[in-house]
């Protein structure tokens, strides 16, 4: 049915509840409307009232807050008012609050619902003041009139939008949604049905982001939220006692689509309520308080309504086993810090095949190489005075077994990792020669060193003779490449060194030029040696503008890389962004923007944008930071304290770095960082 036809089902059934006479039979549908839509008004006007703010900041990142009247809604008789936090994102220093009749009353900031972004205020009135009537959430439909009301212009009437209830249960459960033009001149009051009853309180909201300014950027769109004041009536008793904040569970998910993968964890945060209810990596959640689960939005639905503080039952599958675990939320989770036991590990062959739809043909075995690696995580590197030292783990020796679980390779060691807590004692097992050991490590915070020297990486064996030519046919092209990425019009420079080998690991290095961009021969000469020797690919985009990067060239990049690992075989823990100045900038955009992708970022004199995100266990991720004597210092100092205050370690060389091209020495440690990425 349309919904225009909806809607005037709602009027009709309005008319049928009016005493007879008061319509004639000469009234059409428009002045019924008309007359319904100010008798709704009317009837929640004298709930509505308007506030005043003085002082506080003038602007919230790219918003500018005006000076006028914004508009809240009485919710209790003895004196509080609800109001959409929007209104007090600028911190006033005083407060008025207008009532319906014209009397102001200064009023307190008595809390805040920071999941919904309401404030709650309190006026002392000295008479019981008029609360409105809340629409039934089990009533309201998609399609039934909704009118927002506002107080902020001169005069006695208050504002008003009409439209529509376009969805329910919108921002994760949270919010209905209404197609009324909704802007700060109404944020704060209320949503209305065509019966004056208060279907929501309007607010800005945002579906991917939070604070008091998120989603305003819709404002007057015809996409408007509004927080049912049946949910509102509901929590107020918490809200007048303190500030309300969403509940965390404290899990990573393991896939990327919300809306078709299970949601099975991939990692716990230590410390946090789902890791302290015991849940595992792998574990996958099939109901919450009874619910079932299928999709990971269904989790999200269900854990970004709630509180902290609040408890939820889940109902977990572990392999045949499922159970339930009751978990009470948190408002705020540890950074997490990544455990590190001290090692680099031997590369193993056939680390990451390349995504192409036809297998590469694969490299004839030197008679020198071993025909198969054993199961486990042999080690290439200790490092000094680290846990793995300290309890006596030896270049060449093979874990095979990492708290009580056998080991298959060193991506399983890293996931495994990824799930314990600094200080945690953790039980292995080794072979050395043909003695089976058993020691105890504590783990420790990752390093913010480079070694002074690592041995050499072990790269793929020299053929014994010439490559067959239907073999040399099948081998992904080598030596300097022009990479076109179809829909973009920047160029992308590639150098894959001569001795690239399928059946070995490959990291990747991708080089984000300073402004003005960089010479194609110069960088390959520099680079080339080091391709070779530590088995790195080299990616260069170019920008569309040489003279700076633009958001746009993200894209670019992102479908550069893919195009490029559809046809080479790419280690995924060795992905590090590598740049200069306006580059490095970029380098830490591409970083957080695809955290599935990048674990390491390496920012050569180049300030942080903006705050970075968490840590997570599930996406590795560290950093190579270094400063000149240039202007920037501060800045980039500034970036350091913002990724060490969450958890990440990050290297700063001893050595100044110079605004120009690095020098040798000032590579070299650069070049052992990104040797070390796959660190454990």
């Amino acid at each position: 049915m349309p919904l225009s036809k909806i809607r005037n089902l709602f009027v009709f059934s309005l008319l049928v509840s009016l005493p007879a006479g008061v319509l004639s039979a000469q009234d059409d549908i428009e002045l019924a409307e008309e007359r319904a839509i100010k008798a709704a008004v009317e009837h929640v006007a004298g709930s509505v009232v308007s506030i005043e703010t003085v002082g506080g900041l003038e602007r919230s990142g790219q918003v500018l807050f005006g000076t006028g009247p914004t508009t809240g809604l009485i919710v209790s008789d003895d004196g509080y008012v609800v109001s959409s936090a929007f209104n007090f994102a600028q911190k006033p220093t005083s407060i008025l609050v207008s009532l319906a009749d014209g009397t102001r009353l200064p009023a307190q900031l008595v809390a805040t619902d920071h999941s919904r972004m309401l404030v709650l205020l309190k006026v002392a009135a000295g008479e019981p003041l008029p609360v409105p009537e809340a629409a039934p959430a089990a009533q309201m439909m998609v399609g039934q009139w909704s009118i927002a009301v506002g107080r902020t212009f001169e005069g006695s009437q208050p504002n008003l939008s009409v439209g529509i209830v376009s969805a329910l249960e919108r921002i994760w459960g949270k919010a209905l949604q209404t197609d009324a033009k909704i802007s700060p001149a109404n944020y704060g009051g209320p949503l209305v049905d065509i019966r004056g009853r208060v279907l929501g309180v309007l607010v800005p909201l945002s579906p991917t982001e939070s604070g008091e300014v998120a989603g305003v950027e819709w404002y007057d769109s015809g996409i408007g939220f509004a927080i049912p004041l049946e949910h509102l009536n509901a929590v107020l008793p918490r809200l007048k006692a303190g500030d309300l904040k969403p509940g965390l569970l404290g899990i990573s998910m393991s896939g990327r689509d919300v809306y078709s993968d299970p949601a099975v964890i991939a990692a716990c945060r230590p410390n946090s309520p789902a890791y302290e209810a015991g849940l595992k990596s792998g574990d996958r959640i099939v109901s919450v308080e009874g619910r079932p689960i299928e999709r990971q939005a269904q989790l999200l639905y269900e854990i970004n309504r709630r509180y902290a503080g609040d408890t939820v039952a889940l109902t977990v599958q572990r392999g045949d086993e499922q159970f339930e675990r009751p978990v009470k939320l948190v408002d705020h989770l540890e950074p997490y810090q990544r455990a590190f036991l001290g090692i680099l590990a031997v590369r193993s062959t056939h680390l990451a095949e390349p995504a192409a739809a036809e297998p590469p043909a694969t490299e004839p075995r030197a008679a020198d190489q071993p025909a198969a690696e054993p199961a486990g995580v042999q080690v290439r590197y200790v490092y000094p005075e680290s846990p793995a030292a300290k309890a006596g783990l030896q270049a060449g020796d093979v874990i095979s077994s990492f708290n009580e679980k056998p080991l298959g390779g060193r991506d399983e060691l890293a996931e495994a990792l990824a799930a314990l807590k600094v200080a945690q004692q953790v039980p292995l097992a080794i072979r050395r020669g043909d003695e089976t050991l058993s020691l105890e490590v504590e783990l420790a915070a990752e390093p913010e060193t480079v070694p002074d020297e690592l041995p050499a990486p072990a790269g793929p064996a020299p053929a014994a003779e010439p490559e067959p030519a239907d073999a040399e046919e099948a081998m992904p092209q080598r030596g300097v490449i022009a990479l076109k990425v179809p829909e973009f019009q920047n160029d992308c420079l590639v150098y894959v060194p001569e001795s690239y080998r399928t059946s070995a690991s490959h990291g990747l290095v991708v080089w984000l030029h300073p402004a003005g961009g960089s010479k194609d021969d110069e960088l390959v000469a520099r680079w080339q040696g080091h391709c070779e020797r530590l088995g790195l690919i080299l990616i260069a985009p170019k920008a569309a503008d040489p003279a700076r990067w633009r958001r746009e060239d993200i894209d670019f990049i992102k479908k550069a890389i893919d195009q490029l690992r559809q046809s080479h075989a790419i280690d995924p823990l060795r992905v590090a962004a590598v740049g200069q100045q306006m580059g490095g900038s970029l380098a830490y955009v591409l970083a957080f923007a695809h955290r599935d992708l990048v674990r390491g970022v390496a920012a050569l004199d180049a300030p942080l944008g903006g705050s970075p995100p968490d840590n997570d266990p599930v996406y590795r991720l560290t950093f190579y930071v270094t400063k000149s004597g240039s202007m920037q210092a501060q800045l980039i100092d500034a970036a350091v304290k913002l990724l060490r205050d969450r958890k990440y370690a990050v290297v700063v060389p001893a050595a100044a770095q110079q605004a120009a091209a690095l020098s040798d020495a000032e590579l070299a440690p650069l070049l052992r960082w990104l040797d070390s990425l796959d660190r454990l």
